[in-house]
């Protein structure tokens, strides 16, 4: 039967891989080391800016167990999303940390670089063709959209990895990619079952999250002809039906549903045996190719400049409603700044009530008692920094005194900061949210290889 075994030795690349679980993932004797470096996750910003969320440091840490394992193994490793959010300059960024490792080690091999990251140009004959599609809840787009963001990329399915893989790569450094196609790519290739790749890869996307142990430790992934099998690296973590089946739930709006760009996961009618005390095998997942091959594009762009306040609240009439007193404030001070001529379509703001509901939104519970304290930020969103501060220090004194009711003595709140505002320069906002039908999977991909001897 064929077999195909991924070490997925951590759930983000720079989180900090862990040695000893590593070497008992090495024991297994895997087909293929398997890490996820980006997401979505932290926002629009990273993406914006073309910049990596983790240190240097700590990205070179886990490369350095990763590529060591890896070659001495005479295995591929195989990276995706390089640098959180896969441009094409956290690919090079990533490339450049491996060449250090290989020369630093005396390894010699090939580092394929896969890139994603689009041109405009390329993406407006698209939408001229009627090729790029809005995913649901996608905003509302033109041809200048593709003008607007700073930087922009098409999300990779497995086939970019099987091609470095084919030809000759030892480590395959890629740009944005679905986090199951890192781990699904070499299982399908070497004629695996389709669906249990997917779904084996999905279950260990984040590591050891499908285990009831979930501290970064990793898992081992075996996907054979009918199904996979996923066990935790350390003896102290257990795999269960219900620990395996229930991450389908993590960021999924249907777990019996999920798409790839190859086509469709089906999981509703997947099996899932406890074979031993940490291991559960899967069966039963189906997978419905697609007709039409498409990429996820994600692009982002600057959208103003922000200034912050924060200042802190104990006062029992504030806090016995909150909600209250920033509407109150707000119409009040938004009155003074039309005074001061500044258009409304040139700014906006809003506060987070920190111990109240700045979390969870929307109405509080009846009966919900008032909290003890709260921390209030006022966050200031305008064309221009120095418009964002403006507007930031007419709150200034009343974030430090504005009352629940004005017959009563002024209040004095808390500023735990002086100054009290503080810039917190550009603010950015995805911009896409659409995908892009292609006729091949390497159509808007680029491979480039650097062979170190």
């Amino acid at each position: 039967m064929k077999t195909c075994k991924i070490l997925m030795p951590i759930g983000g690349l720079g989180a900090g891989i862990n040695q000893e679980a590593f070497d008992h993932g090495m024991a297994m004797e895997p087909d293929a080391i398997a890490i996820d470096a980006g997401s979505t996750d932290s926002g629009p910003g990273y993406l914006a800016k073309g910049m990596c969320k983790c240190s240097r440091a700590a990205v070179k840490n886990d490369l350095k167990i990763a590529v060591s394992g890896a070659m001495k193994a005479g295995i591929p490793l195989l990276v995706g999303s390089c640098g959180t959010c896969g441009t094409d300059n956290m690919v090079d960024e990533c490339g450049d940390i491996v060449e250090e490792i290989f020369r630093e080690a005396g390894f010699h091999g090939k580092i394929a670089k896969v890139y994603s990251q689009q041109k405009p140009e390329v993406l407006k004959k698209k939408w001229d063709a009627g090729k790029i599609h809005p995913l649901e809840g996608a905003p509302e787009i033109t041809r200048e959209t593709f003008d607007e963001c700073s930087n922009i990329v098409a999300v990779i399915g497995a086939e970019p990895f099987i091609e470095a893989v084919k030809n000759g790569a030892d480590v395959v450094l890629a740009g944005r990619a679905t986090d199951t196609a890192i781990i699904a790519a070499l299982p399908v290739d070497w004629g695996c079952s389709v669906a249990a790749a997917w779904h084996g890869a999905k279950t260990v996307e984040c590591g050891a999250q499908c285990a009831d142990k979930s501290d970064g430790m990793g898992v081992f992934l075996t996907v054979d002809e009918t199904g996979f099998y996923v066990k935790p690296l350390m003896p102290d973590a257990h795999c269960t039906p219900y620990t395996v089946s229930a991450h389908l739930l993590y960021e999924n709006a249907d777990p019996f549903y999920l798409k790839e760009p190859s086509g469709t996961m089906l999981t509703k009618n997947a099996v899932y045996t406890q074979v031993d005390e940490y291991t559960v095998y899967v069966t039963g997942s189906e997978f419905e190719h697609a007709d039409q091959y498409t990429m996820k594009l994600e692009g982002a762009a600057l959208t103003g400049y922000q200034n912050i306040s924060l200042v802190g609240m104990a006062n029992r009439k504030v806090l016995a409603d909150p909600e209250k007193w920033i509407k109150n404030i707000s119409e009040y001070v938004d009155r003074y700044i039309q005074k001061l001529g500044i258009p409304h379509e040139d700014y906006s703001f809003n506060f987070k009530a920190y111990g109240y509901n700045a979390v969870i939104s929307g109405p509080v519970p009846e009966g919900t008692p008032p909290p003890r304290e709260i921390g209030m930020l006022l966050t200031v969103t305008a064309k221009t920094q120095e418009l964002a501060t403006q507007i930031a220090k007419v709150f200034n004194p009343y974030l430090l005194h504005f009352p629940a009711d004005f017959s009563e003595q002024m209040p004095s709140f808390a500023f735990p900061f002086s100054p009290v505002d503080t810039p917190r320069g550009a603010t950015y906002e995805f911009k896409l949210h659409h995908v892009v039908d292609v006729q091949d999977p390497l159509e808007l991909v680029r491979i480039d290889y650097v062979d170190i001897k």
